[in-house]
């Protein structure tokens, strides 16, 4: 009788443990679609989420004026974007 006590604390302590273990599942789909950035259709879309426009990071603005400093920095998001970058200095719809 002391090891059939003995095997059911066992098992209960396995049980609670297994309840207590948290279940996560990642699909490759889905961390893959998360990973993904957005690609803007236009200048104007653009500026509505990023107002300065969008740079690789160390990029500098080829401009006559005052340059461009406060574009949102990102490789992924900039390289999804290059379309847009008419001057080709690495900053896409800079605005100032």
């Amino acid at each position: 009788m002391h090891t059939d006590r003995k095997s059911r604390s066992v098992a209960t302590v396995l049980g609670l443990a297994l309840a207590a273990t948290p279940l996560v599942i990642v699909t490759t789909s889905t961390a893959a679609e998360a990973a993904k950035p957005r690609v803007f259709a236009n200048c104007d879309a653009m500026h509505r989420v990023y107002s300065h426009g969008v740079g690789k990071p160390g990029a500098r603005d080829k401009t006559s004026g005052k340059p461009v400093t406060t574009f949102k920095r990102s490789k992924a998001l900039y390289n999804a974007n290059k379309k847009s970058d008419r001057d080709k200095d690495g900053i896409a719809c800079e605005k100032a």
